[in-house]
């Protein structure tokens, strides 16, 4: 597989500088102050497809005085549309975003942060390491969708950016809904405080057709259909068991109240096998083993006419537990007994909630949030998962983050004419991960 690579020593070079320590202006030293609950608080959207435009909604509805000033996209079409949807919602009180302020390109999201005192970050999330360390470093309050990352070089710079934000007392919010959903809260809370015993087990699913595809176009550049299919290239998206199976990773992560220490797995592509499906897998099967002993099988698959399934199950030595989207968590007795029924009809969406507590914390300046260092790990569980099942190997996760494993680019440096990490042979074909064959440097 054709990836550009960073060296090790580089690596360490660059590691060292920000562990060591870099000088910082004062000015970003902290938050920007917000004195006063009813000052305006400026807000920049960086990625402007539709969970950029479903996420801008949503803070735009989180206070009663922000404003979105800024918008920064790859593509300038993009931008138009989530502008023009947005526009349709909400007037000029919360929409002042100026043609000065529409920002576009590689490179594009810096200027857009400038700007603002809170930044949503919603691009596809290859480009979101950098764009999160950047916003930390200009003093921000952060949105930041899931995954974090799709590397290991990755994982750790948004580590090393979530530490900085703890100490700038920066609010960081990251959208794995699930915790801030009232069914699964309530079970977490009874699985807390030992209602269904020490978990020994569980599944997770995240089993379903698949997603979008967009034809190449004969006046797009390598760059642009990669871009535009950014969910068929690991670079950009990191494949399903990371974009989206990772809500249900987080789930064991957040119950067990551990990361795992291991994983060995299977998947490879069987339905979905075209040219215009990049390098992903259509299929991945994980076992996920924790340090208290616990071991959890995880399941995602993009095959149209299976078997569908997005959802939670543990067992513990007094009972189990079953989570599935927004109405149900129950628990139940080894003997059958229900513990907990929740039935969620009613409940606020919690896609709603995580916007509505951001901007609680950025108001009262006192109970911070800081989302960035379990999202890092949940993310990086998934691409464990990923690395096991590309390569057929047991993969420790002490190796792997060991590793320089990297295959992003910094965006920078990109431009429509570059080639991206990974390219088609004549045949417009992509290498595909072997099991068996495919190797991680581990060092």
């Amino acid at each position: 597989m054709k990836k550009k690579t960073i060296s090790r020593r580089n690596f360490v070079k660059e590691s060292s500088l920000i562990t060591g320590g870099v000088l910082i202006a004062p000015s970003m030293m902290m938050a920007s102050p917000i004195s006063k609950k009813e000052n305006v608080l400026k807000l920049a959207v960086i990625g402007c497809g539709g969970r950029g435009t479903g996420a801008t909604a949503q803070a735009l509805k989180a206070d009663h005085n922000v404003k979105l000033v800024a918008m920064s996209d790859a593509f300038k079409d993009r931008l138009d549309k989530a502008y023009t949807s947005l526009s349709k919602i909400f007037d000029s009180s919360k929409i002042d975003v100026p043609a000065s302020r529409q920002f576009v390109g590689f490179g594009s999201y810096k200027k857009a942060i400038d700007e603002a005192d809170v930044v949503i970050l919603t691009t596809p999330p290859g480009f979101r390491p950098q764009h999160f360390e950047y916003a930390i470093a200009q003093g921000k309050h952060v949105f930041m969708e899931k995954p974090v990352a799709t590397d290991v070089v990755g994982i750790k710079k948004v580590l090393k950016a979530a530490k900085a934000a703890k100490e700038k007392k920066l609010n960081v919010v990251v959208g794995l809904q699930r915790r801030y959903q009232k069914s699964y809260l309530a079970a977490y809370e009874k699985i807390k405080n030992g209602d269904i015993g020490k978990i020994v087990s569980g599944q997770v699913y995240w089993n379903s057709a698949g997603v979008w595809v967009r034809p190449r176009q004969e006046d797009w550049s390598e760059m642009q259909y990669q871009m535009r299919n950014w969910y068929y290239f690991n670079w950009l998206c990191g494949d399903h068991i990371l974009e989206q199976h990772i809500h249900n990773i987080d789930v064991a992560n957040w119950f067990i109240g551990e990361i795992p220490i291991s994983a060995q797995g299977m998947g490879g592509r069987q339905v979905r096998t075209g040219k215009d499906h990049g390098e992903i897998f259509d299929h991945h099967f994980v076992e996920f083993e924790y340090p208290g002993g616990a071991v959890v099988s995880s399941q995602c698959r993009h095959q149209h006419g299976c078997f569908t399934k997005v959802a939670e199950h543990f067992q513990g030595t007094h009972g189990i537990s079953s989570t599935k989207g927004k109405v149900h968590a129950t628990l139940n007795s080894l003997d059958g007994n229900t513990i907990y029924d929740h039935n969620g009809e009613n409940d606020p969406s919690p896609y709603q909630i995580e916007h509505d507590h951001l901007f609680q914390a950025i108001r009262n300046q006192r109970d911070y949030i800081n989302n960035a260092e379990y999202g890092a790990n949940s993310t990086m569980s998934a691409i464990l998962g990923r690395m096991a099942t590309y390569s057929g190997k047991q993969i420790t996760w002490e190796q792997a983050m060991n590793s320089n494993y990297q295959i992003v680019p910094d965006e920078d440096s990109l431009s429509w004419d570059s080639l991206p990490p990974t390219i088609c042979d004549d045949s417009g074909n992509y290498p595909i991960p072997t099991p068996g064959k495919t190797n991680f440097i581990i060092s």
